[in-house]
């Protein structure tokens, strides 16, 4: 009993640090990705035209920067303990940038993506270690639960922070000075929620000795080099990876685009994306915490695949309604499922990988993850700006022409969607009475 207690992984107050960071840094999404600068920036930064397009080549040069550098730095945590390190410094990162945001006003195109670019890369390279972290807060039979609790906290921050923006937004309607008060508050708040998981939550594995004449970066990648070589022994990681690679470019795609799909087919106005997003992140939360549960009784596998068919229904039914309400309705249902998908799939990742190399697995699944979000708006921003141009050389008018676009591009994202999860089929369903063994 005594050793159960001295468990760093069932001390609860360190699983109340780690669920705090994900109600900080959901605070960035709700606000930066989801509804305020993503229509900020390509309605009023830059052309309102160009800037769906924009927006997206901005998230796929983030993608990319993190894509060749997370599965090193993973590897890196993995030897030489040092998540929590590299966790500091990428959500510091994050939050300076997020707090310049303030000073993009109309027509600062380059600043307003440069800005963005190292925001979004210090947000999702934190969140490769805040989630190899997992299994430092959680035992095998507890971390299904742990991270879906975890997601319901991130929704929770994250409406919180939307709540705190939506008011000088609505005060002062129309004056884009409190749209970017509202990247301050961000800041603020994405900072504070990030102390407790540096202070509280301990790494369960001792660090590793260096060999002699090596470096931490030649060990790094040595080490990777060796994974990359064994890769057949982890080959229900390879064929989960290449599900993921392909769902998550839909799922990308959704929440990048989300507030832009809102203004172009509905009329939404910012205070009415930010209820929007509020209503997402209440129903992501429940949905989160929900699939963590199915995971748990379950599958992981299982809870992904009826998340992901959900997912897709909800989304097809954009192409059937113009009415507002039945908009809200629709986001409810989205933010329920995309959470669910979102939460389970960090779980799948500990399932699948060696203990002795979460960190570097959770770097793979980054490589195919920000391979995704650089893919997935490539097509969004492609797909878009293609049919657009076609609909206005035919004489449609400008938001005639941008409505068509929107639509074939959420066309994109269920065609993703769907091919995911035919490949997630195929993946091997684990659970703890029946894990993978490693030879190691």
């Amino acid at each position: 009993m005594s050793e159960a207690i001295m468990d760093p992984r069932t001390d609860r107050k360190a699983r109340r640090a780690w669920y705090l960071y994900d109600f900080g840094n959901s605070a960035y999404a709700a606000v930066v990705l989801l509804a305020v600068y993503s229509v900020y920036f390509s309605s009023v930064v830059a052309d309102h035209v160009r800037g769906p397009s924009l927006w997206n080549l901005a998230v796929g040069i983030a993608a990319i920067i993190v894509a060749v550098f997370s599965p090193v730095l993973g590897t890196i945590a993995d030897f030489s303990r040092s998540k929590k390190k590299f966790l500091f410094l990428f959500t510091a990162l994050s939050v300076v940038f997020t707090a310049l945001l303030f000073f993009v006003q109309k027509g600062d195109v380059f600043i307003g993506i440069l800005f963005f670019i190292l925001a979004e890369i210090g947000y999702r390279a934190a969140q490769v270690f805040y989630d190899a972290l997992l299994v430092d807060v959680s035992t095998p039979e507890t971390i299904g639960n742990v991270s879906g609790k975890g997601w319901a906290m991130g929704m929770l921050g994250g409406i919180a922070c939307l709540v705190l923006v939506l008011v000088p937004i609505q005060l002062f309607p129309g004056n884009t000075l409190m749209v970017r008060v509202s990247f301050l508050i961000t800041a603020v708040f994405y900072a504070v929620s990030s102390i407790p998981v540096l202070l509280r939550v301990r790494q369960v594995n001792e660090p590793e000795t260096l060999p002699a004449g090596e470096s931490t970066i030649q060990h790094a990648f040595k080490k990777l080099g060796s994974t990359f070589r064994d890769i057949k022994r982890y080959k229900e990681f390879v064929k989960y990876t290449v599900s993921f690679l392909i769902y998550n470019d839909g799922i990308m795609m959704l929440m990048d685009n989300a507030a832009i799909i809102a203004g172009i087919l509905y009329g939404f106005k910012t205070s009415e994306l930010i209820i929007l997003i509020i209503i997402l992140q209440l129903t992501g939360a429940g949905g989160a915490y929900l699939f963590g549960r199915v995971s748990n009784r379950q599958s992981s596998k299982q809870a992904i695949l009826y998340s992901l068919a959900m997912l897709i229904l909800v989304v097809a039914l954009l192409f059937f309604t113009r009415n507002k309400v039945f908009f809200y309705i629709i986001g409810a249902l989205a933010g329920f499922a995309l959470s669910g998908v979102q939460a389970v799939s960090r779980t799948m990742v500990s399932q699948l990988s060696p203990p002795t190399k979460t960190a570097e697995f959770y770097g793979f699944l980054s490589v195919a993850g920000r391979t995704s979000t650089f893919i997935g708006p490539w097509v969004f921003g492609s797909v878009y700006a293609a049919f657009t141009n076609h609909y206005l050389n035919r004489g449609l008018s400008e938001q005639a022409a941008k409505s068509g676009g929107i639509l074939w591009s959420i066309g994109s994202i269920v065609i993703f969607l769907v091919v995911g999860l035919l490949f997630l089929l195929i993946v091997r369903k684990v659970t703890p009475q029946d894990p993978l063994r490693f030879d190691e």
